[in-house]
């Protein structure tokens, strides 16, 4: 056993550096079976974060699909998708730097399929019966206020996508059923997301592909419908909230029928195309994850005799679901397991894995779990958040001490924290610093409800949860009243400026990427999220004056805690502008502050180094603002205004 020192909270020594965190770690996305292969989307953070192709041959052997300089990654509604489809060795896929899509046979050289122009493509579905790739097609090339978003068809050998359906301001999982008679897609409009509402149409397609007098088979007002699906007998399956709860139904005679009913969630918001949460052993027998409590399950579903839970290690299942020789592909962790590509025996649970997110291997002793706490909140209400305690094999804080606490507001904010293991939170923990990652108001995975109690309230209920789970453990006497921090990006960056500049329960806190001035983010940002603050706040011009009252940068006169932000300066979801104008403001005013933006990143950052600054240039600012000595030596983050 090491010996267990006594250090002051925040000052412990950890193995867990913002290095380690980098080093050898990939994310897995996308996830396609094709024979007895299986592909999936690899982001390389050491490799300036760009998107690889993976496959994994049924023999064992993997490689890379291309080759450096390639880059799997789609730009449509800019958070992505799907950006490939698998047919025997022929790939296809889009290529980030040009957006145009390219097929590669058996490895080969990628050759452009579409013409070139600002089309963005995502979602794909295979038509072989007509030597096409149905997909969602992004139009940047009309001209006009908006990007005109259609359901298209690209020519297996090349040529000009043919539009198939036009009309909606958005559309999504198109799928051709298997006899190739029919098609269904989605759609939304304005000021509408695709969690609040969303139509299912279904239509017969003609000899050439084209699709006739559509029928509505579900959603409308106040009602999501996500991830439809065929069966392999040509049934439609989908996911709908319309009991409150995003819950699994089929289609059949005209008519939908529940298949399980409960108070779970079977479905994630639909912030990426193309993302699957069940998939097809047999006509009737469905293999899908679904959450209640925070915690992602694998289950099995029949019609006739109902849910069954599969026992796996697995709290945390990624939206990425694939039927693969009777059981299931995966990503799957947990709080004490980096996430992995496992292939899923459904009859026993047993796991076999195919590929780790990282080969890093930490003493347990430095992995704080969550605890999954309720707590009071505003109008006599109770919200969800993950408590993440400090943990330290070697090390102990004083008897007549407590903790520092970071609260984490995650993005979205239609979202929600996960229980996965993320070096991140315990690159806090480890170092003696408590982290609670909240699932204000708002969040998924709670039901409708729950999800729409921001409406007309964001900056209001987010932060009054954030608040208020804080003093619940202040109360609980887990961590320290007067060192208490915040932070979160993009949304999550909105809520920790609401909260450093509407309330006084923290003492310092971080904005990554986040917004500052509603107004100006509205008339910047792009038009998957133009009209999100419609329900978030209210519509303009009418709620004009609310946006304003909601604005930080509007009272920076209310701050006076020390606050750091980060931005990528190639972000086109929250733009540069609004951390600058923080700053400056910041500044004027005479607050700590300090600004660390990053060329060549976009929303959320996905190069190593920057990832690396973020962490260590953030807990550098702690330390100096808050006053706590440092175990180990950072590099300095400019911070203007900071007392000699």
């Amino acid at each position: 056993m090491p010996e267990i020192r006594t250090a002051p909270y925040g000052s412990w020594p950890s193995p867990i550096t913002s290095e380690l965190i980098v080093s050898d770690t990939v994310g897995l996305g996308q996830i396609e079976v094709e024979g007895g292969d299986v592909w999936w989307a690899e982001a390389r953070p050491a490799e300036q974060g760009r998107v690889v192709v993976v496959r994994r041959r049924a023999d064992g052997a993997v490689a890379d699909a291309f080759g450096p300089g390639w880059n799997a990654r789609t730009r449509v509604h800019e958070y992505g998708g799907s950006s490939f489809a698998v047919d025997g060795d022929t790939l296809y896929f889009t290529h980030f730097a040009d957006q145009r899509l390219y097929r590669s046979d058996a490895g080969g050289e990628p050759r452009a399929l579409t013409p070139e122009g600002d089309l963005r493509h995502s979602d794909f579905c295979l038509d072989r019966g007509r030597s096409r790739l149905v997909c969602v097609m992004e139009d940047h090339t009309r001209g006009g206020s908006e990007a005109v978003n259609v359901i298209a068809a690209v020519p297996l050998g090349g040529g000009a996508p043919e539009v198939l359906v036009e009309g909606s301001d958005f559309c999504a999982a198109p799928r051709v059923s298997p006899d190739g008679g029919r098609m269904c897609w989605l759609t939304w409009n304005h000021p509408d997301l695709p969690w609040d509402s969303t139509e299912l149409w279904v239509a017969d397609l003609d000899a050439a592909g084209r699709p006739g007098a559509p029928v509505r088979v579900a959603g409308g007002p106040r009602e999501s419908v996500l991830v439809p699906a065929w069966s392999p007998g040509g049934v439609l399956h989908l996911v709908s909230d319309r009991t409150g709860w995003w819950n699994l139904y089929r289609w059949r005679d005209g008519e939908l029928e529940a298949l399980a009913p409960t108070e779970m969630e079977f479905a994630r918001p639909a912030w990426m195309l193309g993302w699957t949460t069940y998939a097809f052993l047999g006509e009737e027998r469905i293999v899908c994850t679904a959450t209640r409590a925070g915690e992602w399950r694998l289950h099995e579903l029949h019609p006739e005799t109902g849910l069954r839970e599969v026992e796996t290690p697995f709290t945390e299942i990624t939206p990425w679901l694939r039927a693969h020789e009777g059981g299931v592909v995966l990503t799957g962790g947990s709080p004490v397991l980096f996430p992995a590509l496992v292939h899923v025996d459904v009859e026993s649970g047993a796991t076999e894995v195919l590929r780790r997110s990282s080969t890093l291997e930490i003493d347990p002793g430095y992995i704080s779990v969550p605890e999954a706490v309720e707590f009071p909140t505003e109008d006599g209400l109770t919200a969800h958040a993950l408590y993440y305690p400090p943990r330290n094999a070697g090390m102990r804080g004083p008897d007549d001490e407590r903790p520092p606490l970071l609260v984490e507001s995650h993005g979205g904010p239609t979202a929600a924290a996960t229980t996965g293991l993320r070096l991140p939170i315990q690159y806090w923990t480890s170092r003696g610093i408590g982290v609670l990652d909240v699932n204000y108001g708002g969040s998924t995975g709670y039901g409708r409800e729950y999800r729409e109690r921001l409406y007309g309230r964001w900056g209001v209920v987010d932060v009054d949860d954030c608040v208020n789970g804080a003093r619940f453990l202040v109360e609980r006497g887990d961590v320290d009243p007067r060192r208490l921090m915040i932070s979160g990006g993009s949304a999550g960056g909105y809520t920790t400026l609401c909260a450093l500049t509407f309330r006084d329960a923290f003492s310092a806190g971080a904005s990554h990427f986040g917004i500052g001035d509603l107004e100006v983010f509205v008339g910047d940002t792009h038009k998957f999220e133009s009209r999100y603050l419609d329900r978030l706040i209210g519509p303009l011009p009418e709620a004009a004056a609310l946006y304003r009252e909601r604005s930080p940068i509007n009272y920076t006169d209310r701050l006076s805690c020390p606050v750091i932000l980060f931005q990528g300066l190639e972000d086109r979801i929250v733009p540069p502008n609004q951390a600058e104008l923080m700053f400056e403001a910041l500044k004027h005013k005479g607050i700590p502050c300090a600004y660390v933006p990053f060329a060549g990143e976009q929303h959320g950052f996905r190069i190593a180094a920057n990832i690396r600054r973020s962490l260590d240039g953030e807990l550098y600012f702690y330390a100096r603002v808050l006053g706590f000595a440092l175990a180990e030596q950072l590099e300095p983050v400019e911070i203007e205004n900071l007392p000699s």
